[in-house]
């Protein structure tokens, strides 16, 4: 039986119910439909008062370091973030700073953002996708963004994609990266079975 391919979502956002993180879980749910998946999530909320105070890796908590190489040891990323001040928020920045620059090598990831308005979109061309080339991973072809009114905010307290064109969106960005995660699954079962 081969291995799950190792996905690893990293929300940026600072709030524990957010746009963001219900963005990050709408795609890696739909992945899910289409590929064996081990998931495991990393919500900067949670981390970041573990980051903050350090300057360098070795500055860092044990439990801030396994998360670090959680994203060092994924198939897959799914990176997501809320814009703030125009760009990615910092502590979402500053956990990148803390991987290996090597450590993501033709890694796929997949990238995603959320802000006030369609203003923002430009943030994962401009801002995300430059931040993965120089750790030469392979971003996806499409990115999803998703604006303020795309989500309603449910009664009992979090977020809910309320816009069919961000679904459809979803959609087309799954359907167009998984040529390349296909790929790659059949390259980690071949690999495995030629080590049986």
């Amino acid at each position: 039986m081969s291995q799950k391919l190792k996905l690893v979502a990293v929300s940026g956002s600072l709030g524990k119910s957010s746009r963001t993180t219900t963005l990050l879980k709408a795609i890696v749910a739909e992945l899910q439909d289409k590929l064996s998946l081990d998931v495991h999530l990393i919500e900067l909320y949670q981390l970041g008062p573990l980051l903050g105070s350090s300057l360098s890796r070795l500055d860092l908590p044990k439990a801030a370091v396994d998360e670090v190489l959680q994203i060092e040891e994924a198939d897959i990323l799914v990176v997501a973030t809320p814009v703030y001040r125009a760009s990615v928020t910092g502590l979402f920045k500053h956990l990148f700073d803390f991987v290996g620059h090597e450590a993501l090598i033709n890694t796929p990831v997949f990238l995603a953002a959320t802000g006030g308005s369609d203003r923002h979109a430009l943030v994962i061309d401009h801002q995300l996708r430059p931040l993965f080339s120089f750790f030469q991973a392979l971003t996806l072809p499409l990115g999803v963004y998703g604006s303020e009114q795309d989500f309603n905010e449910l009664d009992l307290g979090g977020f809910a994609i309320a816009s069919e064109s961000l679904q459809a969106r979803i959609a087309l960005a799954v359907e167009r990266a998984l040529p390349s995660l296909q790929a790659l699954d059949a390259a980690k079962s071949a690999t495995e079975k030629a080590r049986a």
